[in-house]
């Protein structure tokens, strides 16, 4: 099982080279050897048996072909990514560990997955295998675990497979990117959105630790984008303030449902924010602090914010980047979130199963391996995460 010191050593600060906020020192935000802090104590007993449980559902549930999901979902390479960074997180690497074939046999898939139009694309080209959504999603998740992964493969043959595709991959999210500085569905879409872009930019920050090239320019543009998404205009409220819309240009007056899922699209930016560079900035801190009084209202029993009490796709999407922009800012913040986000993930009985599974209007594989990542931050093991 790899160390987190040995995952620090061989990655870690190369992406630092790609973007800093202005005026930002980059020894500021280099990457340090952690000292446990952060992690001590926050993965009670029952949290490790609630992983342990998810862990096992998903071995028990993987497909003959090496993929995850279920209904539309099945073959999806997001999902799939998903289920073998689940594994990972626990410190499981191809071909070692409990799970180590489980994410060798994930890894063979998504290689499998790669499209000859354009090259490098990793996505399941039969539609229904999308789940209804784009393309670009598969490609960001797969193409983020090609990148975790590489470290670990020691086969010369399948080192040099990965390394091909996963070049192929980010030169296709690099000529994808559209003049917005963004990301949506497709390939050379015109548009944009926050959920498609974080997929893409933390898909290079990790091919970029793994030693893949990846242009400043690249990362500049989908700063300015991410940032044009965010609500920081004078006179905003708690409601709005320091939130982050699906698209640029939408504004903060939003109602109903679109507002609900703020805390999904706010948690995404401040992580795509970090992953480009930005560690200390105005639109980060704003956004940290949305999310604050996000949860603060969830514990007070307002549910102004939104509560994600039913079947939401949101849910684990919302809680899988929260976890990460908290874990990355550190400090009170990570200390006071990951207790209220460990018990939520541990109490809700309306998402978990006796199976050892959590399920959404997604699939229970992808509500499973979202819970076990969210979980298992404190562990440290994703090369993504190393601070």
């Amino acid at each position: 099982m790899i160390t987190r010191r040995r995952f620090l050593q061989t990655g870690g600060v190369a992406f630092l080279s790609l973007a800093a906020a202005p005026g930002q020192n980059l020894a500021d935000v280099r990457d340090k050897l952690p000292d446990g802090s952060a992690a001590k104590d926050m993965i009670t007993p029952a949290c490790q048996q609630a992983i342990d449980a998810g862990l096992a559902y998903l071995a028990q549930n993987q497909h003959s072909d090496g993929s995850f999901g279920t209904g539309g979902y099945e073959g999806n390479v997001a999902i799939t990514s998903l289920g073998a960074l689940a594994m990972m997180s626990g410190g499981h690497q191809p071909g070692r560990g409990k799970y180590g074939k489980v994410v060798r046999d994930a890894l063979e898939y998504v290689l499998s997955q790669e499209q000859g139009n354009p090259p490098g694309f990793l996505y399941n080209a039969r539609p229904w295998r999308q789940g209804g959504h784009g393309p670009m999603y598969g490609h960001g998740f797969g193409t983020l675990f090609l990148a975790e992964v590489y470290g670990m493969i020691h086969n010369k043959e399948l080192r040099d497979r990965l390394h091909d595709t996963l070049k192929r991959a980010v030169e296709l999210i690099i000529k994808s990117q559209n003049k917005a500085g963004g990301w949506r569905y497709k390939p050379g879409d015109g548009e944009a959105d926050i959920s498609v872009t974080i997929c893409q930019i933390m898909a290079l920050r990790a091919a970029r630790n793994a030693g893949i090239a990846v242009p400043k320019e690249t990362a500049d543009n989908c700063i300015r984008y991410v940032k044009l998404c965010q609500n920081l205009r004078n006179g905003d409220g708690d409601l709005i303030r320091g939130s982050f819309n699906y698209m640029s240009g939408q504004g903060g007056g939003m109602g109903g449902g679109v507002q609900q899922i703020a805390f999904a699209r706010t948690a995404a930016g401040v992580v795509a924010l970090n992953s480009a560079g930005v560690y200390s900035s105005r639109e980060v801190d704003e956004g940290l602090n949305y999310l604050i009084r996000w949860k603060q209202k969830q514990v007070n029993g307002d549910r102004s914010l939104m509560a994600f009490r039913g079947p939401d796709i949101h849910y684990f999407y919302g809680h899988y980047y929260a976890v990460q922009a908290m874990w990355t800012r550190g400090g009170s913040y990570w200390s006071q979130w990951f207790p209220f986000v460990r018990e939520e993930l541990l109490t809700h009985s309306q998402r978990r199963a006796p199976d050892g599974s959590w399920h959404d209007n997604i699939c229970s594989h992808y509500a499973t391996a979202m819970a076990c990542i969210v979980l298992q931050v404190p562990n440290n093991y994703l090369p993504i995460l190393q601070k």
